[in-house]
Formats: structure tokens, sequence, C-alpha cells
């Protein structure tokens, strides 16, 4: 029989993990020697490969000596937290990678603290040992003291450390030993990782830990066998957390993974990580079962969503001109079908049937959603992102997510950070010198008061600057947070953008078109310089005549437009306002196109308050 190890790779983003997978899986020969394979193979998605980041978890696995290790790959960024809490119940180890100058990071003491408190083995691997300014020795000591703060036992606290650079394909377990390949990593997973505990002779049971959609096997169920042996066409039954049946079935399809691919297998012991097809209803955190087991596996909490914007379908002149799917039954059935995947978001319907709210982590993972539903063909507006407010039961005072923002600038422009994040309301926890000239930076700052501060944060540290946020806890609420952005110049009516007109208007503010620009009647086309929300034409074209003396048509010069990307934008629009989603164009607008409507509204809120 097959040893098995199971083991989850965490780090922060960046610092190289999925580049380390490439490399292990490369020296086990999981490639042909003609096989042509990209670069960072586990990120498969179209978005994961252009943001460079890990979204999805993923398995692989390769077999060294007769032992068949499992790696998960785990997403780094904490909006995508959802997905790590999931998949490391499949794991009984944990390779915590960490960057050999920057050090562990907000990131990495997230996940890390969900793997500690699993009670997973770690092993330290310090990636990047050649970078110029690298510094092992006190990233070990900071590693130590994160272990730690995070409360590990002292078996966890016994971890071994490793030395790598997965990019060039090496690793060590002194400084100084020869730097050759990865079998000094493979050896110390073998030997540091236990085997999976398991009950081999009990009845099949299984843990559904990821959930996908395939165009020929239907429903795939990903997750770890924690009891029996699974075999090909055996009658299974599948039951919800509170033991309910949901359905029965016959496990159609059985499939391991061998590298970056699933293979069909007739038979899968206890232990082993496997995807199966053959349910219709079975879910995220359901028992997969033989028809004897009546009991469900027990599930890890999901921490709740602490961020949620309303989406809806986009009615601007422009509408159904770009897109193929732009009914509100259509965002419904396909928001619907992300919920029933993706555990750490939440979709309910408004009073009016006609939006959708939706609540995730953070500005980056509602980010990932919306971008993938614009490719897939979708139109839709989406509102300001509003933090998710609790009430604590014991005192009934008003609680918000408050966030552990970590920002590591130049010396000079912490004066500036500290001011701009004490404005919002956030508390400084720790400063303290980084080397290279650079100060860390750490607050308490509640989630509402950081929502477009990146652009602004980047704009203060001249492009520097690197903010890393992570969820804290729910505190007590602080109260009115003032926002600092500048009123919006609209246009006044419909067609395409003017060079002359833009020319004209550009010492009003920043533009945010360029000519021949489709625009329309209440589209927001720039921010003012004033405080003020401001109707111009950016339509008016120069009058023609038949005066030809010389000096009469000056040059045009313009500014280039402010290009935002889709977070952004989300994070800069006020209540008032809303993004125009489509898969060629993102466009930003007013709620109240019309410009009386829009008075009459003013006037109301006005009285009111």
């Amino acid at each position: 029989m097959t040893e098995i190890r199971n083991i989850a790779i965490i780090a922060h983003v960046d610092h190289g993990k999925t580049t380390l997978i490439d490399a292990l899986l490369q020296q086990s020969g999981a490639f042909r020697d003609n096989e042509t394979v990209k670069e960072c193979v586990m990120d498969s998605n179209d978005l994961e490969s252009e943001r460079g980041i890990t979204i999805l978890a993923k398995c692989t696995s390769i077999t060294v000596n007769d032992v068949r290790i499992n790696i998960i790959d785990t997403p780094g960024h904490a909006d995508f937290g959802g997905e790590v809490e999931r998949i490391l119940s499949m794991a009984d180890g944990v390779i915590l990678l960490t960057d050999a100058a920057e050090g562990p990071m907000p990131q990495t003491k997230f996940v890390l603290s969900k793997a500690l408190a699993q009670g997973l083995k770690p092993i330290v691997v310090i990636n990047k040992i050649d970078r110029p300014d690298g510094r092992p020795d006190e990233v070990v000591d900071e590693v130590f003291d994160l272990f730690v703060a995070l409360d590990a036992n002292e078996d966890q606290l016994d971890f071994p450390i490793l030395y790598a650079s997965g990019r060039n394909g090496w690793c060590t377990k002194e400084l100084d030993d020869p730097r050759e390949d990865l079998k000094p990593l493979i050896e110390t997973i073998i030997s540091h990782v236990e085997k999976p505990k398991v009950d081999v002779d009990a009845p099949f049971s299984m843990l559904v830990t990821l959930l996908e959609s395939d165009p020929f096997l239907g429903r795939i169920l990903t997750g770890r066998i924690c009891s029996g042996t699974a075999k090909i066409n055996m009658p299974i039954r599948a039951i919800d957390l509170n033991g309910k049946v949901i359905e029965t079935g016959r496990l159609t399809k059985l499939q391991s993974f061998d590298g970056i691919t699933r293979v069909p297998v007739e038979s899968a012991q206890a232990g082993d990580i496997i995807a199966i097809a053959g349910l219709e209803k079975a879910s995220v955190a359901d028992t997969i079962g033989d028809i004897a087991v009546t009991e469900p596996l027990q599930s890890t909490p999901i921490d709740p969503p602490t961020m949620a914007v309303t989406l809806s379908v986009n009615d601007s002149p422009f509408a159904g001109q770009e897109g193929s799917k732009v009914t509100s039954r259509m965002i419904r059935d396909r928001l619907f079908a992300e919920a029933e995947t993706n555990v750490a978001i939440t979709v309910t319907e408004t009073a009016g049937k006609d939006a959708y709210e939706v609540g995730g982590r953070g500005e980056l993972q509602l980010g990932v959603l919306i971008e993938t539903m614009r490719r897939e063909g979708f139109e839709l507006s989406v509102s300001r992102p509003r933090v998710l407010l609790k009430k604590d039961e014991e005192t009934g005072r008003t609680l918000e997510p408050i966030e552990e923002v970590v920002v590591d600038v130049d010396d000079e422009y912490s004066g500036t950070v500290v001011e701009k994040v004490s404005i919002r309301k956030g508390q400084m926890t720790d400063m303290r010198p980084s080397g290279g000239g650079k100060t860390r930076i750490t607050f308490l700052a509640p989630s509402r008061g950081l929502i477009g501060y990146q652009s602004e944060f980047l704009t203060d540290t001249r492009g520097t600057g690197i903010m890393n946020r992570l969820y804290h806890s729910h505190g007590a609420y602080k109260g009115e947070i003032t926002s600092r952005r500048n009123g919006a110049l609209i246009s006044t009516g419909q067609g395409e953008a003017v060079a002359y007109a833009i020319f004209n208007l550009q010492e009003r503010g920043i533009m945010f078109v360029k000519p021949q620009d489709k625009v329309y009647e209440g589209m927001v086309i720039g921010e003012n310089s004033r405080d003020k929300d401001l109707d111009i034409n950016i339509l008016k074209g120069k009058q023609l005549s038949n005066v030809r003396a010389s000096g009469t048509d000056e040059a045009i010069r313009l500014t280039p437009p402010k290009l935002m990307s889709l977070e952004e934008m989300i994070s800069y629009i006020g209540d008032d306002e809303l993004v125009e989603i489509t898969p060629k164009n993102l466009r930003l607008r007013k709620r109240l196109l019309d410009p009386n409507d829009r008075k009459k509204a003013s006037r109301a809120s006005a009285s009111g308050a």
C-alpha cells in the first residue's frame, strides 16, 4: 500500500509559492521531457496568470520512492481566506514559505493562524535566499516570534528550517550546504509530516472541501477520504452538517491527482485526496459516504463576510450594446451559482427583487468575481462597497470590522502615512525600521475608512509603498469618517468626447476619458479640482470659419487621462454613483443621470437631514 503525505503550502502574495511547486513537479518527473510547460503552471485561471496571484486553491501530487505527496496550493491573499479555511482540513502538515528579505507578512499570519489552530505541523522554508537584500537569520527569528504570538504548541515550535530558491530549483538544510536540487525538502516532508490519521476498516466517508463544474462530468467534488475505501460505482449518499440526507446515488467517476492532471482510478484508500462525480446536490462541507454512514464529519466554520456591494442590471443609455447577458435573471442565476461553490461569498436579493447584495472578504475578492462575470459577457452596475456591521448581543453596541494594516514605506513618507491613516480613524500599534531606509508601521483601522485609500496611499508614497490588510476583529463603531474626495465632472450630453472640448476643460480637474470615447448624460468623466460636482459639455467642437491667419489654430496638448482598475473604481465612487461594467468598458456614472433628478434628490436629502 502506498504511503501518503498531505501538505499545504502557505505564503504571502508573491513570496514564490507557485514557483516552488513548479520546481517540485519538474524534478519529480511530472512532465514529459518534450512537454511545453508554462511558468507558474498552478495559476491556471486567466486572472491568476494576469495578476500573478493565486485565487483558487488547487491540488497536485508527486510520487517519490513509493510515497505519494499530495500538495495543496493555497491563496496568499486574505480576501480569499474562505478557500484557505476549507482546504487546510485536507492537510496533515504545512510548508510556511517566507521571503528572505520581507519576512512574515499579514497574509502569512492569517493562514498560519488557521493552520496552527488545526494542529498542523509546520516546515519553514526561507525562500529567495539569493536576494542581495536577504536577511535569513533575522527572518527565522521573526517567524519564531510569530509562532509564539499565535500560541503554537511545543511540537509546532520545534519546526525544521530550510533555505531555498524556488526559481532556481534548489533547497538546503544549512546556508552553506551545496545548492543542487529540492531533495532536502522532499526528505523533510516525508520524515516530518505525519501519515493521515484515518480508519481504513470503517465504511467510506469523505468531507467535501472544493466544488467545481466540468462540462463533461458535471459537478466534481474534491476532498480527503477520512475512512474506508472508495470504489467505482459503489452506492453513496450525501449528508449535510445537521445529519440530513441530501441525496443518494452512485460514485460514477473517481479521480486522483497525478502532477497537474486528474486521472481516473478504480479505487482510492483512506487518507488520499480524490475528486468524485455522480451527485447533483451535494456541496461544500457536506459528507459523502457509504450507505452505512449516518453521522456527518465536522467542518471548520468559515469567517463571515466583512464587506458588501450591490449588483443590479445595467440601465445606462448604452445598455445591451456590448454584453450578451444583461437581464436580472441571468445575473441572479450566476451569483447564486457562485455562492454555492464559494462559501466565503453571500448573496441576498433586495426587497425590490431587482438587485443583489453580494458579501465578501474585501474589494479584491469582490473585484475578481465581477471581473470574471464581465469576461463571461455580463453587463451590470456596481455600487460603492459598504462594511457589514454587527450588534453586540450583550451591550447592544454597534460593531464594525477592524483590519490590521501593515505598511512598508520609505522613511521620508512615514509621517504622511501616519497622518492619513489617523484621519481614517486608524490607531498605530507598532513602528520599526525594516532596513534599506524603510519603515514598517502597523495600524488597527476600520475597514470603512480604508475603502478607496489604496490609490491615495500610492500617490503619497510615490508608488514605492506596500500596504497589506488583514481582518482583525469586530470592534466598537468609530463614528463618522470624513471623505476627502473632490467633486465629479459630469457629462451633459451623449456622443463622442471631443479633443478640443477636453483641452479647454482639463484645467477644471483630472479627466477619465480620452477623445472619441463614448459618453452619455450623467456619466462621470473626471474629478473636479473643487469639492462640488460640475456638469460640463465634453462634446463641444471648435466652430470652423474661413480665417486662415497664422497662429489661429494652436496645437492641442492633452494631459493623459487617469485610468483606474476595476477595484480602484469600486473604491473610488461615492454613495450616489455606480460603476457600469460591460465586457469592453468600465464607466463611472451617477445613479440619477438627469441633472434635475439629482437636484431634487439633493434638496430632499438636505431637508431630511
